[in-house]
């Protein structure tokens, strides 16, 4: 029999069923002959300098890659070479944006802009504290959690206090902004309003009252545009939090239950500290949600072509517990940039390896149960059919399997080889796995030095009636 592999089955002490997303492994949906998807390792992430301090944040204008390094505004070069360029204050997350002319950045709750040759902070005692930035139609629009906030025209250093906008249907702070389709969406907790751009004296900004979205989001960076619209953590009044998409006065929840109850593990003041961020590369859509101890990804792409939601947890960890040390993925020099979480390291992803900035990461995956009605089973062999053979020169790795009846404890790990550089025709068989009366799950895992893809899980299995 052939077993699912994209996505397993455990429980918990709470007599509950939850869904095993794999680990480091990417579900990738697509038909080769043997399956409907397979699993390929995640991308590595490798090193190309060392910055200033701990990356804030990044983003390319005008053809090169800017970050905010410590306290630092840096360009980083395709080689690798950094430039410092002026002091941004703080430790908080920076936000940036762009204009024609100007990059500016928000952090420490100032606005500071850069106009390719002077790095200058906006004084006006009028702008407020700087929660968030976007540019819009000229203007450089920012809040304060109150107020919508422009600078002038002819002057992105001026503010006219006689030019504020407000987001007023609910009476929740506003926590971000994000443009989309040259419209402003002011995320608030509960809700989130659109403004347009409509030319008037004043603030120009026009709310469009039909857009409405009843819904808001917990955080700065718990939201982000994706698959033009606004995804984002949070929900609506009294109502528990998810994962949605939220566009044209509708919201979808692209969260499945496990996912829910995941993000339950958290406090709202932890999640509110969350940074989203999407990455669209090679027929995924990807939307990261970077959590204190893991990053859960969905893939609207492979949701789409599996006609179910399709999640991946990324950790650097070998043993799948701890942090995803990538952070503001930039797409510049034809490559996806990065940088360390935990140190002044940058960098960027590979598709070759699937270590992290050089040390070796653990990948997991679980099946869905295996049940034959009670009558049980002999488990005669097991054969994991995968890509093998591409693994680094004089490694000679291991992949393990345990099983579970019960969902929550395993058995032993029974090790096999996972086949050196070249041995491609290499098998994945364990063989005599024993047996189970009621229902039985299997987990495999090993760490990045096992670099596979897995297509398929086939089980030869004997039913007996106990």
């Amino acid at each position: 029999m052939q077993s699912p592999i994209l996505s397993g089955a455990y429980s918990d002490g709470n007599a509950d069923f939850r869904v095993s997303y794999p680990l480091n492994l990417v579900p990738v949906v697509q038909q080769q002959g043997i399956s409907n998807g397979y699993l390929r390792p995640a991308d590595g992430l490798v090193s190309n300098g060392t910055g200033p301090g701990l990356d804030r944040g990044g983003i390319e204008w005008l053809g090169t890659l800017y970050r905010v390094m410590g306290t630092s505004l840096v360009s980083i070069s395709e080689a690798g070479t950094v430039t410092t360029i002026g002091t941004i204050t703080g430790t908080d997350r920076a936000i940036m944006a762009y204009s024609f002319d100007y990059l500016a950045i928000a952090a420490d709750g100032k606005l500071y802009l850069y106009d390719g040759a002077t790095l200058a902070q906006n004084t006006d005692p009028d702008l407020g504290t700087v929660v968030d930035v976007v540019w819009i139609d000229g203007y450089f629009m920012t809040t304060d959690g109150e107020n919508l906030v422009i600078t002038e025209l002819n002057n992105p250093f001026a503010v006219d206090p006689l030019k504020y906008g407000s987001s007023e249907i609910d009476p929740d702070p506003v926590v971000g902004l994000i443009k989309l389709r040259n419209e402003i969406y002011a995320i608030n907790r509960n809700s989130i309003e659109v403004f347009q751009n409509v030319g008037t004296t004043g603030f120009p900004f026009e709310r469009i009252t039909g857009a409405q979205i009843t819904r808001g989001s917990v955080g700065v960076n718990a939201n982000c545009a994706y698959l033009d619209q606004i995804a984002f953590i949070g929900g609506g009044m009294n109502e528990g939090l998810g994962v949605w998409l939220g566009v044209n006065g509708n919201s979808q929840k692209i969260s499945t239950r496990e996912i829910d109850l995941v993000l339950g593990e958290y406090t709202e003041a932890e999640l509110a500290a969350a940074f989203m961020e999407p990455r669209t590369d090679k027929d995924h859509r990807q939307l990261l949600i970077h959590l204190p101890d893991k990053t859960l990804v969905y893939d609207g792409a492979s949701s789409q072509g599996a006609q179910q939601p399709v999640w991946f947890i990324l950790s650097t960890s070998i043993d799948g517990v701890g942090a995803y040390r990538s952070t503001r993925l930039v797409y510049a020099y034809n490559r996806w940039n990065t940088a360390d979480t935990q140190s002044a390291t940058f960098g960027y992803l590979v598709d070759n390896i699937s270590t992290h900035w050089g040390q070796a990461v653990g990948w997991s995956f679980q099946t869905q149960i295996i049940y034959n009605e009670s009558r049980g089973v002999v488990v005669h062999e097991l054969e994991l059919v995968a890509l093998t053979g591409r693994v680094a020169l004089g490694a000679d790795p291991q992949i393990q399997t345990q099983y579970s009846e019960d969902g929550i404890t395993y058995s032993q790990p029974k090790f096999i080889r996972a086949g050196k550089i070249g041995d491609r025709s290499k098998r994945l068989v364990w063989l005599q796995q024993g047996a189970f009366r009621n229902w039985r799950l299997q987990r495999f895992s090993s760490t990045s030095d096992a670099f596979l893809s897995f297509a398929r899980l086939e089980a030869r299995l004997e039913p007996l009636a106990w």
